[in-house]
């Protein structure tokens, strides 16, 4: 049943009318910047090992989000029913979400991406001549609808629909965002499928777990490479660059996953040597401004923590390159890592730049770099602070050198 190689073009319902264009200004384009950091949000969520219902809650959370829409559901493909049970879902009435099933066939819209691999778009339900409208959907009022493919490991898991009872269209635009979360969620799905077989085949679990950190090394690569490709070709400098901050962030976590597909101890990493090479990789994006990096040689560390302890390096070095020196050719970028004591790591980025406005609060920014760097601080169980400078910007974390049991 898993879709050929063969054209997957997105089936759309014909539009009524032949005089829609295609703005991307204003708020349109503004929805697609959103629909990007949504995309960049969710992959770190996805990346962070989320237990598996809350991964597939969140994705219809967050799915619904970027295209506004007030249902969202995921569902997983029964073979022996041939019906997709809604698993996770947004907006539905009691009684839906874990019960509730819709045609696996060719003529339910679902069942046509499940069994095609192609995206499909009904804007007028209520006109729909290609499909069987499913009961669930004339229920609840739904008007339009998008599905598309759920991967799994090896053969679909199901399809991801969002439905609107709202007038107005979905577009293609629309499908790439959609098809872009079930790619993640697809990962996430994989990933957590892996791990089922670790359990039943203990004797192998390292040799299977260093495959997988192998598997999604490459995957994230490929992504980042993506997105950096797209950056550069979009023609818009505002989505570029948020396109550029995803990429970024996907190749922080990456460069964990690199070291665990060839670390021996792969439940610990050397943290030094992994922010060293986080650093590296932003030398050309804070160009020209110089990072300089302090640390002892060796800081060994939990794999999953240092993978956080990364991507908040990655955003705080990001920033100060950003705004810490405007209008000046370059400057510098001092970066710290330290044991203060036994059972306490200070990481610190300090600049020399302009500083922050006095009434700068991280805690209210409505910056998706500023909020992961406020939500992994507090995930670390750990503690950022701005202690006082001369001059410029100082972030300090400490945070402790174990997981806490509690």
């Amino acid at each position: 049943m898993t879709p050929s190689s063969s054209d997957k073009e997105p089936l759309i319902e014909p539009a009524p009318t032949d005089n829609q264009s295609d703005d991307l200004t204003g708020r349109s384009l503004r929805q697609r910047i959103r629909q990007q950091e949504l995309l960049a949000e969710l992959g770190v969520v996805a990346l962070q090992r989320t237990d598996f219902t809350g991964m597939l809650n969140h994705t219809a959370r967050v799915t619904a989000e970027g295209l506004d829409a007030e249902y969202c559901k995921v569902m997983e493909y029964i073979p022996s029913e041939n019906r997709l049970l809604v698993r996770a879902g947004v907006g539905w009435s009691e009684g839906v979400v874990g019960f509730a099933t819709v045609g696996a066939d060719l003529a339910s819209p679902a069942g046509y991406a499940l069994r095609t691999g192609k995206p499909v778009i009904s804007n007028h339900l209520e006109n729909e001549q290609r499909f069987r409208t499913p009961e669930l959907l004339i229920e609840h009022g739904i008007r339009r609808a998008m599905n598309v493919i759920l991967q799994g490991d090896g053969s679909p898991f199901g399809v991801l629909e969002v439905d609107s009872k709202s007038e107005g269209e979905f577009s293609e635009h629309d499908i790439a965002f959609l098809q872009g979360a079930a790619n993640i969620l697809g990962m996430a799905i994989e990933q957590q499928q892996y791990q089922r077989k670790l359990q039943a085949a203990l004797d192998r679990h390292q040799v299977l777990l260093k495959e997988v950190n192998h598997r999604v090394k490459n995957s994230l690569q490929l992504v980042s490479s993506m997105l950096h490709l797209q950056a550069s070709s979009v023609g818009d400098a505002e989505l570029s660059e948020r396109l550029n901050e995803a990429s970024s962030r996907i190749n922080a976590v990456g460069r964990a996953y690199e070291r665990l597909a060839y670390n021996a101890d792969y439940e610990k990493i050397n943290l030094t040597e992994y922010l060293r090479e986080i650093i590296g990789d932003l030398v050309t994006t804070v160009a020209p401004c110089k990072i300089q990096f302090d640390a002892p040689e060796e800081i060994q560390f939990a794999a999953d923590r240092a993978i956080l302890v990364g991507l908040i390096v990655n955003e705080l070095v990001s920033n100060a390159g950003r705004y810490a020196y405007p209008g000046q050719t370059g400057g510098l970028i001092k970066v710290r890592l330290l044991r203060s004591d036994q059972q306490t790591i200070l990481v610190s980025v300090q600049d020399e730049g302009v500083g922050l406005p006095a009434d700068f609060d991280p805690t209210k920014s409505k910056r998706l770099g500023t909020r992961l760097v406020n939500a992994l601080s507090t995930q670390l169980a750990g503690k950022l602070t701005r202690p006082m400078s001369p001059s410029g910007a100082n972030f300090v974390l400490l945070l402790p050198a174990e997981p806490s049991l509690h």
